[in-house]
Order: structure tokens, then sequence, then C-alpha cells
């Protein structure tokens, strides 16, 4: 079977394990600095990383979902429109009966030039602001343009473009189109 341990051999391997467990201590002031250091080091990667990522949270998250949003109420607004409607006011809503164009043949989807009664413009909070032509409110924050062309017979294409004024950071303001169809007699 085994061996007999003799009480000598057990008390020398327990002086052994006694003066090298005595021997490491514990750590010295230099290695707990260069460990704080390591983990400092460490940190301040981690914060450049975070606020990188709360940019892009901001402008691919919030502000590309707000102006997709706005520029799908547009739509359902010009879609509710009669396809023949030439005369309702698109900048206001709901929509007034005269005053403006409906959904007559023309406008743009470039944000840098609208066009004067295809354009409206979006306080920080979504709410339309009263604008005159392609002149831009005080506190706007979201520009909505569109254009309507009649790509054959019985047949309006549509699509709206909103763009927020300036994105977070140095990245490009966030955008963003829609299109949609609409047939004669709808």
């Amino acid at each position: 079977m085994g061996e007999a341990v003799t009480p000598a051999a057990a008390a020398g391997r327990g002086d052994r394990l006694a003066r090298v467990l005595h021997a490491q201590e514990g750590t010295t002031l230099i290695e707990t600095a260069i460990a704080t250091t390591i983990l400092v080091v460490l940190m301040v990667g981690l914060l450049g990383l975070s606020a990188i990522a709360t940019v892009v949270t901001e402008n691919e998250g919030h502000l590309t979902a707000r102006t997709t949003e706005y520029a799908q109420d547009k739509m359902e607004q010009l879609l509710a429109l009669k396809y023949g409607d030439t005369q309702s006011d698109t900048t206001s809503f709901p929509a007034a009966n005269s005053g403006g164009t409906g959904l007559a043949v023309g406008g743009s989807v470039d944000p840098a030039s609208p066009t004067a009664k295809y354009v409206d413009y979006l306080d920080p909070d979504g709410a339309l602001l009263t604008a005159s032509g392609t002149t831009a409110p005080a506190g706007w924050f979201y520009k909505r343009v569109w254009k309507v062309t009649s790509p054959s017979t019985n047949l309006k294409q549509v699509t709206v473009t909103t763009i927020v004024k300036r994105g977070v950071g140095n990245r490009q303001a966030p955008q963003a189109t829609v299109t949609a169809l609409k047939v004669y007699p709808f």
C-alpha cells in the first residue's frame, strides 16, 4: 500500500512549505504602481472608444431614425392627396385646400437647393415650423424636400428627402430618402 510517513518527515515538509509561503509576503509599491499604470492606459483607450460609440449611436441611431420617420410622415401626407390635386398646400399640416402645389409635377430632392412650395422645416422635436418660400426659419433642425415626377401616363413618383441641420461630432449630417408611386385615379 502506501509508505508510512514519519512525524519527522511530515514536520520537514511543513517547514519547507512555511518558508515558501513566508518568502512571498505581498506586492511591492513598484509592482502596484506598474499595475495601476497599465490599468489607467487601458481605461483611457476605452474612454476614446466610448466617445466614438456615443457619436455613432446619436447620428446613426437617433438622428437617422428621426429623418426616416419624418420623410415617411411627409410621404403619407402627400399620398393622402387625390391623384389630380394640384392646389393643396402641403407645406402645412393638415394640408390646406389651396395655395400650394399638391401633387403637381415639380420640386427637388436636393436639400441644398429646395424648390418653393416643395420644402418644409421642423424643429428639434419634429414640430412643423412656418417658413416663407425656401428661406429657412429660425430654430429649424430638420429640412424636408420633395419632388413629384410623372414617369408615365397615370403614374406619379413621389420622392421625399429629409436631412438634419447638423450631426453630432465631425460626421456628415444624417439624411433619409423615401420614394413611392401613386396611380390614377387614386
